[in-house]
């Protein structure tokens, strides 16, 4: 009897375990749902980000990002001290423009860094947009608590990459990842959550800490989806 009672017990416990653990797609749509439903994710076709970093002890700077999905192609202007460093990848090529004196030197990127833009090119919103076309795997790790609140965590592994994705279990909005690239691994708090024109949720507020760094860095973000893109911007 007292080994059937323990047997019950285990089952139950498995049982509810086996419940909570949503399965990754449910987690995703839970999010698109949450952030204003999948049609207009799906209709997302470009976007403008403009960024605000700031961190203890460093000198804070300022990004603007214009992303066109369709093309693949991603611009970014990292802006500090009044001097702008241009990264662009376009098609299979990429480059980055930098400011030497009266002079802009434009050097090519390499493999290794024009991947890296065309990750963020998702990154910049959510990495699992498309995921299993773009070679990723989502596995559901399960359910934990995290500042107080539980959460549901996803695993997205890649070729080089994995991220964790944590999603509030009542809103469906994901409010932390961890990236594992290249040995280091970067996490990211997400909160202040704000609509878009577009319609759309988005987090205004990231604060970022990498184990290269070890510094917390808080970033200020405004997003604008399908907006026309310039494409001068793209221009070598």
């Amino acid at each position: 009897m007292k080994k059937l009672k323990m047997l019950a017990a285990m089952l139950l416990v498995s049982a509810g375990s086996f419940a909570q653990k949503l399965p990754a797609d449910s987690i995703f749509s839970q999010y698109y749902k949450a952030t204003g439903g999948k049609a207009l994710w799906d209709g997302v076709k470009s976007y403008n980000i403009k960024r605000n970093y700031t961190a203890s002890a460093a000198t804070p700077y300022d990004a603007a990002i214009t992303a066109s999905i369709p093309d693949q192609s991603i611009y970014k202007s990292k802006t500090i001290m009044k001097r702008s460093f241009i990264y662009t990848v376009k098609g299979d090529q990429g480059w980055i423009k930098v400011p030497i004196g009266q002079k802009v030197d434009i050097k090519d990127l390499s493999q290794a860094e024009q991947q890296s833009m065309r990750q963020e090119l998702y990154d910049n919103l959510v990495p699992f947009i498309n995921y299993k076309n773009r070679g990723l795997i989502a596995t559901t790790v399960g359910t934990e608590t995290l500042n107080g609140v539980q959460v549901n965590n996803v695993e997205l592994q890649g070729k080089g990459v994995k991220y964790n994705l944590y999603f509030d279990a009542k809103t469906g909005l994901l409010v932390r990842q961890k990236e594992s690239q290249g040995g280091v691994e970067t996490t990211t708090d997400f909160s202040d959550y704000a609509k878009s024109a577009y319609g759309l949720l988005y987090p205004a507020k990231l604060v970022e800490l990498s184990t290269s760094d070890k510094k917390p860095v808080t970033i200020k973000s405004a997003l604008t989806v399908n907006d026309q893109v310039n494409v001068e911007l793209f221009k070598r």
